[in-house]
């Protein structure tokens, strides 16, 4: 079997889907590895690094793919690479079904099976493939170094003989992966910090590195969703959760935002009437930028500023920590490749909830439900 490790071409995508250590791993299963030349140049890893592991380097990307079986990526494909896709090849990368769905068309018009790591479920056997887990993971430490280099105060409490500076005030929205890591790097940094979210089962993992938690009286079950992601709240637990996030975000220096519903746009949390009531010179991080954001003020890709309140709204934060960030994805992609191919060729098992839960398309037909039914959706008006 032939995998082809793809050479990113997406703008600002500096990550690579295998590294040395994982291409050994695959080639030791009898598996046939082929990178695109400078695929690791983002992540400084050398063509030669790959031939040492056993890669096969190849310079045209068109009759890389034209034998590849299994097309392991980073960033979604784009259409110039699917075009390129030999039918019936399977193909694995982070991709957000429901956003994409052009490309998913795509997939399913040349009868690829595709997976997403993004859909990998939340279980312990799938632990170990959790890219979600692993990036959010250095998005949240990132956005709190980045925020402080936006703040013009200290993190820290000093005590110093010109006087006494009072610690950064920060809060966390969302308290998932990305959020605790936040949580962490800011008490790290020496700021006070406060931490809401709409699943109380996480206070205690909150308050466990030092934080406060805010939150909102409210049924157990309001925020949670399956496999321990927030959902969608009811209409009074929003207007309750807005008065409450309001009278918090008045004192904030720091706001780090990660709510994100996955297949939905991100939920406002700081609607522009919050972001009236903020300090001047404060900052928002919004980690949830790429799906529109969770400050209404967010402009996706793009750092602006409203009424002295700075709002970092930059794209692919694991992006620009490629080497770890690339270690830890490829080693998630390793772990699924495995899975997948147990004996060294794709093994196709359905009924493996790990399997089916990832596949959005498959002999020709789009398997992920809610991506069927976003598609359904912008077709009923030509139908």
């Amino acid at each position: 079997m032939i995998i082809a490790i793809l050479k990113e071409i997406t703008s600002g995508e500096h990550r690579v889907s295998a590294i040395p250590a994982t291409v050994k791993i695959m080639v030791k299963k009898g598996m046939i590895v082929k990178v695109e030349a400078g695929a690791g140049e983002g992540s400084h890893i050398s063509d030669n690094d790959y031939k040492d592991a056993g890669a096969d380097i190849v310079s045209d990307r068109r009759s890389l793919l034209a034998d590849a079986d299994l097309v392991l990526k980073v960033a979604p494909a784009l259409d110039e690479e699917i075009s390129f896709f030999k039918d019936g090849s399977t193909y694995v990368s982070l991709f957000q079904t429901t956003k994409h769905l052009n490309q998913v068309k795509k997939f399913s018009e040349k009868n690829m099976s595709a997976f997403s790591m993004d859909n990998i479920p939340r279980t312990t056997m799938a632990q170990s493939m959790d890219a979600l887990s692993s990036q959010s993971n250095i998005s949240g430490y990132k956005a709190v170094l980045m925020g402080a280099t936006h703040l013009s105060v200290y993190m820290p409490l000093l005590m110093t003989a010109a006087g006494t500076i009072p610690p950064a005030k920060v809060l966390i929205l969302g308290a998932g992966v990305a959020g605790l890591q936040a949580i962490a790097t800011a008490k790290r940094l020496g700021a006070q910090v406060e931490s809401f979210d709409v699943r109380p089962v996480v206070k205690e993992q909150v308050e466990s590195l030092g934080a406060k938690f805010i939150e909102v009286d409210a049924n157990e079950d309001d925020g949670v969703g399956e496999g321990g992601y927030a959902k969608e709240t009811t209409e009074d637990y929003k207007k309750r959760q807005q008065e409450l996030i309001k009278k918090h975000i008045a004192k904030s220096d720091m706001v780090v935002t990660t709510a994100l519903i996955p297949g939905k746009p991100a939920p406002i949390l700081i609607p522009k009437h919050m972001v009236d009531v903020m300090k001047s010179g404060a900052v928002i991080m919004d980690l949830a930028a790429e799906n529109g954001g969770n400050c209404e003020l967010t402009i996706p890709g793009e750092v602006v500023t409203h009424n002295g309140v700075i709002i970092d709204g930059t794209l692919n934060l694991p992006s620009t920590m490629p080497v770890h960030a690339s270690q830890l994805y490829a080693k998630n992609i390793v772990s699924f490749v495995n899975h997948l191919c147990p004996e060294g060729e794709i093994n196709m098992n359905l009924d493996d909830e790990i399997i089916s839960g990832a596949l959005f398309t498959h002999n020709g037909e789009i398997t992920h439900e809610p991506t069927k039914e976003a598609l359904e959706t912008i077709l009923k008006p030509n139908a």
